[in-house]
């Protein structure tokens, strides 16, 4: 790839996507507290899908730098080896290429539809994700048994991630005002990134 193929719009995107992505890792533990999964990871998706115009690179960027950053946590936290793949990874990620399409849905940014897009994925994510935690036959945190493979079994793994739920709307909401804001300013001081150029 030569000099003149990267164009400054695309890697201001790709940047700022790095620096969100590095904030995660900064902020993460291996314990749920108040803050856990307050996390730009959502933000994250939603931008990419929102300013990247070619439309491999709103997916591709995006849930390669989670990806990544998930490696790394796992690494770090939660196994003693390096982990590439979980039980219920491809539900998670569902949610986040899913959360990509919403926000390549935002054509016009403003305020409103930003908060709307970071509602919905903050809700999808919860969903999708805890609906793949409940059908690997994910543990009850209260119990330590399987979730029971019915009705009850996925309303209880529903209602126990309702504090995950409220962290990463919260991360979502947080995280989609810095990311565009910063953007949008940005595009306003520097009035060439405001053309989406060929590949960007």
């Amino acid at each position: 790839m030569s000099l003149k193929s990267i164009h400054p719009r695309t890697t201001t995107l790709v940047v700022m996507i790095l620096i969100a992505a590095a904030f995660r890792l900064l902020q993460s533990g291996p314990v749920f507290s108040f803050m856990s999964n307050v996390t730009p990871v959502g933000a994250i998706a939603l931008f990419g899908g929102c300013y990247f115009a070619d439309k491999k690179r709103a997916f591709l960027v995006p849930l390669i730098v989670l990806w990544i950053s998930d490696i790394l946590l796992n690494r770090i936290y939660y196994f003693d080896h390096w982990t590439f793949y979980y039980g219920d990874m491809l539900w998670v990620y569902a949610s986040f290429a899913l959360t990509v399409m919403i926000g390549h849905l935002i054509h016009r940014v403003t305020v409103a539809r930003v908060a709307l897009a970071g509602i919905a994925a903050a809700v999808l994510h919860w969903f999708l994700s805890d609906f793949g935690l409940w059908a690997s036959g994910g543990r009850d945190i209260t119990t330590g048994l399987p979730f029971t493979p019915d009705f009850n079994g996925l309303m209880k793994c529903l209602y126990l991630a309702l504090p995950y739920l409220r962290n990463m709307l919260i991360g979502n909401l947080v995280f989609c005002v810095v990311l565009f804001g910063a953007f949008e300013w940005i595009q306003r001081r520097y009035p060439s990134l405001q053309v989406k150029e060929a590949g960007a």
